[in-house]
């Protein structure tokens, strides 16, 4: 059914009625009630009928939808100015999540993104919208994290041929332009500005290279696009060739790199089971190459990697900026320091512990997401005998952890139980041996022993992440051997074993 009296969010542009239908500026000229920022009021000032009364909604986004049925339910008219194409990164999806979409009527204008292409006579149906209205972090800095407002920018100017930006009075021409030249693009990539729309001041800027952009100042009010003049590299996801990455050679003799070979890494990141919007941790960075190929599968996600050793920092940088990716954040400290600033994450790969290993997979596995995964390399018994004994530890704590929950649940029921029966069966001989069995036994003998420590069950955050969760471990022995030339003949060369040690939380119910 057809609200009779809805709330017209209305689009308009910087020429004021001129770009308006007769039935939108009709809807403006009869409100009660006039919704908008200080410089579209005063675009329509001379339209508002005596009395209306007007709403400057600077500051008061949150009040919006008070205001709108305030209004409604007094029989007024209200109408709220909004720019452009209201539903794009305008102020109408935000009113229809909150109000009911029939109380809604969208009289939508030419958006200004398309407006600005429309001046510079480009073609805009397979460009990337975007807009930078976040809240100001600074200038873009290379290895900058999710919380920064122009993160999502910096990992789309890598992923797209065509963007077109609505800028703020913070993230403006110059500092896109300045991102561009930190991310390694500015001669991949060319710039036009749209300034003043529709105003008498309007310029545009229809061809800028990157580095002269950003040095230029504009006006507040302006659009960039931005396309690519080089061809964007359609690079290899999983599994590069390790002569990919620069990586310490401590032999010297140009062999024995320090890095997680081709074949150990793929398993590695298949056994993390990436999404595309997954965080990652890997502690203990080493040539970066696992966390690196995890940026670039985790498009929409983010890397935080640690690594302890000056010389593997330098050479991490080096892989980091020939990557192309900006969601991987480089620490150079030694784990656990500084990650308890780092989001909680849905995988996490270790390939050096710096002696902290048992602290670290304590750490982890208290801080890994449900459904994430933990992925341990390790080369030496030693420090595979440490995990396994850490694994095994707290298992065992586990399945104390579950027993006495469940016997504190028994223990809680009793009372209740006692109450709700008769005095003279809770004297007789039958229900009073029934009350005292060990009933949770069963419970107990099933719990995980430290033999089958595979299977643990174990408390995740307690105090954010109700209920219980299983704690799943296994161990995986890679051993490769490679062809090498002997003679005019070749031979398989054996390598050492690589132990793939794999955890993972599995939620097993609420509380």
């Amino acid at each position: 059914m057809t609200d009779p009296n809805p709330c017209r969010i209305i689009g308009v542009l910087d020429d004021g009625p001129a770009s308006l239908t007769p039935t939108a500026l009709a809807h403006i000229r009869t409100a009660d009630v006039i919704v908008g920022a200080p410089r579209t009021l005063a675009l329509f000032e001379s339209q508002f009928k005596p009395g209306a009364t007007t709403h400057d909604l600077t500051g008061q986004l949150k009040a919006v939808p008070s205001w709108i049925s305030a209004a409604r339910e007094a029989g007024q008219r209200c109408v709220v100015l909004a720019t452009g194409d209201p539903l794009c990164w305008g102020i109408a999806p935000y009113l229809a999540a909150r109000l009911c979409t029939a109380a809604l009527d969208i009289l939508p204008n030419v958006s200004t993104l398309q407006l600005a292409c429309a001046r510079l006579g480009m073609p805009w149906q397979d460009a990337k919208l975007f807009s930078v209205h976040a809240k100001d972090a600074g200038p873009w800095q290379r290895g900058a994290g999710p919380d920064h407002g122009l993160h999502a920018l910096a990992q789309a100017v890598h992923a797209h041929d065509r963007l077109v930006i609505l800028t703020s009075p913070g993230n403006t021409p110059a500092r896109i332009a300045q991102l561009l030249q930190i991310e390694g693009l500015a001669g991949a990539m060319q710039m036009a500005v749209a300034e003043n729309l529709l105003q008498p001041e309007e310029r545009i800027h229809p061809l800028l290279d990157i580095d002269t952009a950003a040095t230029m100042t504009f006006a507040p009010l302006n659009v960039v696009v931005l396309w690519r003049i080089q061809p964007r590299d359609n690079p290899v996801l999983l599994g590069l060739n390790d002569d990919t990455y620069a990586q310490r050679r401590p032999k010297g003799d140009g062999t024995g790199g320090l890095i997680t070979k081709q074949e150990v890494r793929a398993v590695s990141l298949a056994r993390l089971q990436l999404r595309t919007d997954s965080i990652v941790w890997d502690i203990g960075a080493g040539s970066g190459s696992v966390g690196l190929e995890a940026a670039r599968l985790c498009r929409h996600g983010h890397v935080f990697a640690i690594e302890k050793n000056a010389a593997d920092v330098d050479i991490i940088r080096q892989n980091h900026d020939a990557f192309g990716v900006a969601n991987y954040t480089l620490v150079h400290d030694r784990a656990p320091s500084g990650m308890q600033a780092w989001p909680d994450p849905d995988a996490v790969f270790v390939g050096g512990s710096g002696g902290e290993l048992a602290e670290l997979i304590r750490l982890i596995l208290r801080r890994l997401r449900p459904g994430g995964h933990l992925v341990m390399n390790f080369v030496t018994l030693e420090n595979l005998a440490t995990a396994l004994e850490t694994l095994k530890a707290m298992a065992e704590d586990a399945g104390k952890t579950a027993a006495d929950a469940e016997k504190t649940s028994a223990d809680a029921e009793k009372p209740a139980a006692d109450a709700e029966k008769p005095a003279a069966d809770a004297a007789s001989p039958a229900r009073a041996g029934s009350q005292t069995s060990p009933a949770h036994e069963p419970a107990l003998a099933s719990s995980p022993s430290v033999s089958e420590a595979s299977s643990a069950t174990l408390d995740i955050h307690p105090a954010s992440r109700p209920g219980t969760g299983t704690l799943h471990w296994d161990v995986l022995q890679l051993q490769a051997a490679r062809s090498k030339p002997i003679l005019h003949m070749n031979r398989l060369a054996a390598e050492n074993p690589v132990w793939l040690v794999s955890a993972c939380w599995q939620q097993t119910g609420d509380e």
